[in-house]
């Protein structure tokens, strides 16, 4: 029997040995860093050293994922967050301001329309003597009053939320008016002379005038009667707040006094009458003082309506006459 030959082997080029060294190296490598993550995964968790390679792998990547998609939602909501903070910040300014502040009064002058009021004292607020009478306009008076010297109130949870806004509107009531009898004080004086000198009350607008700050008065010394109004002291003229929000402030938190009492009090501040006048032309030309355009300016309408009575009686009388002539 002839004996089949059996295949030489064939000898390994150089190509296929490093190929052959070159996956055994990476299959190595791989080996290693898979042991070495199953290690690092059983020494924090051992229960999950039964997943392998394979599972490790998909739970980096699905950790990466959400930790991606987290980040994105985090910065797309960011925006819309730090809106929503600001408007609310807005909205809670004036309401924090007096736990900021940790004053009552300070609060209410730094509100937006108050810029008329100065702040009083509390220890003018304090004395009985000034707040005399007060009890008797002023609804919820204890109340009101502790409020504005932030004492705190025991009763307070006991109210309704109409009593409280009840208290509030009291506490405005009751501060204007202690204002109204503050302002003609010295110390009065002298913090409503720091605002008349910056022109915090306004100007008049009155053009001979040339912009002469104005004095806050009320056309009453009871509240809820007239708004406030401003007074030139240099053509004695009243006229309206130029900010609509000052000008819904009631005219008793001033007072009738103030500005006459405060003038009177500083003579030197009194500023000259306008040497300036206007007159009225048409065409260049002054219009007579006899004409019916100074007259029925300078004529109430009850003496207009009596002057156009008689004026129709003179007129039917003369027709009378007249026919009988005939």
């Amino acid at each position: 029997q002839q004996q089949q030959p059996q295949p030489q082997p064939q000898p390994q080029t150089a190509e296929s040995m490093n190929a052959l060294t070159t996956s055994s190296t990476a299959t190595a490598a791989n080996a290693a860093i898979a042991s070495s993550n199953i290690a690092t995964k059983d020494s924090t968790n051992p229960a999950s050293a039964a997943n392998g390679v394979a599972s490790l792998g998909v739970a980096t990547t699905t950790t990466t994922a959400t930790t991606a998609t987290g980040g994105g939602g985090a910065g797309g909501g960011g925006g819309e967050e730090e809106a929503e903070n600001e408007e609310e910040e807005e909205e809670s300014s004036e309401i924090s301001a007096s736990d900021e502040d940790g004053s009552w009064i300070s609060w209410f002058c730094s509100l937006r329309g108050n810029e008329f009021f100065c702040e009083v004292d509390e220890d003018y607020i304090q004395d009985d003597f000034n707040l005399t009478g007060l009890n008797i306009i002023v609804p919820y008076y204890d109340y009101a009053l502790d409020m504005v010297l932030d004492v705190e109130m025991p009763m307070e949870e006991s109210l309704t939320e109409h009593q409280q806004e009840i208290v509030e509107s009291a506490a405005e009531m009751l501060y204007g008016l202690i204002h109204a009898r503050y302002i003609v004080t010295n110390r009065g004086m002298h913090a409503m002379y720091e605002k008349y000198r910056s022109a915090a009350f306004g100007r008049c607008p009155h053009v001979f005038c040339q912009g002469q700050p104005v004095l806050p008065v009320g056309l009453s010394d009871l509240p809820r009667n007239y708004t406030v109004n401003v007074f030139c002291p240099r053509c004695h003229g009243l006229f309206f707040p130029k900010s609509t929000r000052q000008a819904n402030i009631d005219g008793a938190y001033f007072g009738t006094t103030f500005p006459h009492l405060y003038l009177m009090t500083h003579p030197d501040m009194i500023p000259a009458k306008p040497n300036q006048q206007y007159h009225p032309r048409v065409y260049g030309f002054k219009i007579n003082k006899s004409s019916l355009y100074y007259r029925n300016h300078e004529e109430s309408p009850s003496q207009r309506q009596i002057e156009s009575g008689s004026s129709g009686r003179d007129r039917s009388s003369r027709r009378r006459n007249n026919r009988t002539l005939r």
